[in-house]
């Protein structure tokens, strides 16, 4: 009742302003009012996700900035900082029930500076502006196929012709990952001192690697969707507790080991996926003849 008469109250005073003015006042009447009370009654569930999504851009920029200072191993953490983050905003505001459009527009576009821009720049003032043109393109091609990569999920979500199987994939590496084959070699030359992976013809690799898997159409497991039976959830806890604790020990080999593994993984993730699309094949009745 309360809210009512307010409204009604509000409603009156905008609409005496403006028989007084003889004009409609930016931000006044009903619709001005409107969007006030959007404003005030807007929960703080509803901006949490944005403000982590926001966190991890910061992140993303931060790593720029110990880059341009020479500072590789605070950069290298600032990009990992920024993908834990982009892995725990979409669940939050999943769990919170307040996804929305403009908080998966301010996710891509965070995204793209963050696994795109940054490593890129990381790169090339690392290593790869010894390579001189062509290792400022190879950083330039990372950063456009991070954003191509992006663009084309966007475009992607929603698609009704999808089986349900196939939403536990990803096409092609998702760009928190390519960032992560992109900095590998910072990675694994922080972790061993070799001079091997300082290398402009090793990093380029890299870079190149990253860049053809964000756009290509390789299937890699997502894990969004996965249901775990009961005697996984307690040595699932037990793992990541114990990755956390060696994160702490030592985090460059820890890091290193996950980066080798998640590479390792992509052509198990290719066959898994043939073997799921070769049964639902099999078990698809043919179309009907027109």
């Amino acid at each position: 009742m309360g809210d009512d008469r307010d409204e009604a109250d509000d409603d009156v005073l905008d609409a005496a302003d403006e028989s007084r003015t003889g004009r409609r006042r930016f931000g006044r009447g009903v619709m001005g009012s409107a969007a006030r009370r959007r404003l005030q009654s807007l929960s703080f569930n509803r901006i949490f996700p944005n403000m982590i999504t926001l966190l991890a851009l910061c992140a993303g920029l931060t790593a720029i900035r110990y880059g341009l200072n020479g500072q590789w191993d605070r950069a290298a953490v600032a990009v990992v900082f920024a993908g834990m983050l982009d892995g725990v905003d979409g669940r939050v505001a999943r769990m919170l029930r307040s996804t929305s459009k403009f908080g998966a527009e301010l996710d891509s576009l965070a995204d793209a500076i963050s696994f795109g821009v940054a490593p890129a720049m990381m790169m090339y003032l690392w290593v790869m502006h010894d390579a001189g043109g062509i290792g400022w393109a190879l950083c330039l091609l990372h950063c456009v196929c991070a954003v191509l990569r992006l663009a084309r999920f966007n475009t992607m979500v929603g698609q009704p012709d999808l089986p349900p199987w196939a939403h536990n994939y990803f096409t092609g590496v998702p760009s928190p990952g390519g960032a992560g084959i992109a900095i590998l070699p910072l990675i694994l030359w922080l972790y061993s001192g070799s001079e091997i992976f300082h290398s402009p013809v090793v990093v380029g690799a890299f870079l190149l690697a990253s860049s053809v898997l964000m756009v290509s159409r390789v299937p890699i497991y997502s894990g969004k969707h996965v249901r775990l039976k009961p005697q996984w959830v307690l040595p699932l806890m037990i793992l990541i507790g114990a990755i956390a604790a060696f994160l702490v020990t030592d985090p460059w080999a820890t890091l290193s080991l996950v980066g080798i593994v998640y590479i390792g993984s992509i052509p198990f993730s290719v066959l898994s996926f043939r073997r799921l699309q070769a049964r639902d094949a099999k078990t698809t009745p043919p179309p009907a003849p027109v």
